[in-house]
């Protein structure tokens, strides 16, 4: 069971969407793969475990032990997916953050957590952080939790929060619009440098990487991947190219190839089993840490 709505208005300029899920059956009890790839969306999330085991993530394909990250825990906005342990079945409360979250919930830039999990105690204090799965829990139904996280959290956010820096909001509208990020730096008024250092820190992402990423999820909101459709004509109308630059780009974010995607059949868009070669058929999957993707050989065919 998954319960999702907005947060109520002295949250909505931090948070996108609040959620609570209930636990459902181990990947191990349905015989699918025990890890699966999460792709990135470009914001940044709270989660807070009630249940089950704390979040285990995986280093790459070749890692099988993984490293535990904790119960609370806040995920920065990534360029790329990462890989997660979900052979136990969990039950977990969390956040859709905006940009601009980070310095009002964390007292940081969103850049410096970033491609990263980070444990909670770490921004908030050991005893915070308990105290706040401890309350959460407390509050028994699942709705229930739900509002109790969203008092957490709106009790949390600065007294006066930091405003967006108007070139940032500027730029966050534009570029979902499609406008070029040259420009967007442009009308700034900034030099290249200082513009990517204030975006960094509201988004946590550099212009282009969430430009990316938007622009795959675009895509993933279209529906291809659970249909016999072609890939290519989707894409075109999201922005690429061409097939190769989406099959591309697809590879590098999602760690896997469009025919991979469909052929895993995921019940959510970015929470895809990987129990799987990913890149071709008989070849390995891609490393999930930065910079080491693997790319393989020839032009990929985005049909099913």
């Amino acid at each position: 069971m998954l319960l999702t709505r907005s947060p109520g208005p002295r949250l909505r300029p931090y948070v996108r969407s609040l959620w609570v899920s209930a636990p459902g059956r181990s990947a191990g009890s349905l015989a699918t793969p025990p890890r699966e790839h999460v792709l990135p969306t470009g914001d940044m999330h709270l989660v807070l475990r009630l249940s089950g085991p704390p979040l285990r993530l995986f280093a790459g394909a070749a890692d099988t032990a993984g490293y535990t990250v904790g119960w609370a825990i806040v995920g920065g906005a990534r360029s790329a997916f990462y890989a997660r342990d979900v052979s136990v079945a969990t039950g977990s409360v969390g956040a859709q953050l905006r940009p601009g979250a980070a310095r009002a919930l964390f007292g940081l830039p969103a850049g410096e957590l970033a491609e990263r999990h980070t444990p909670l105690e770490a921004l908030w204090g050991d005893r915070a952080a308990q105290e706040a799965l401890e309350r959460v829990h407390a509050a028994g139904s699942p709705e229930a939790r739900l509002a109790a996280f969203e008092t957490l959290l709106a009790e949390r956010l600065a007294p006066q929060p930091q405003a967006m820096h108007p070139a940032v909001a500027r730029a966050l509208a534009g570029l979902g619009g499609g406008v070029p990020i040259r420009v967007l730096v442009q009308a700034s008024g900034y030099s290249h440098r200082r513009f990517i250092t204030l975006f960094r820190d509201a988004a946590g992402l550099a212009p282009k990487q969430l430009q990316r990423v938007q622009r795959l999820q675009r895509v993933m909101a279209a529906g291809p991947g659970t249909r016999a459709l072609p890939w290519v004509e989707f894409a075109l109308e999201a922005g690429y190219s061409d097939q190769s630059h989406f099959n591309r780009d697809f590879l590098e974010i999602a760690g896997m190839t469009p025919q991979a995607y469909r052929r895993a059949a995921p019940a959510s868009p970015n929470h895809v089993p990987a129990g799987f070669n990913f890149v071709q058929d008989g070849g390995a999957g891609p490393s999930q840490n930065r910079g080491q993707t693997h790319h393989p050989k020839g032009v990929l065919d985005g049909h099913p």
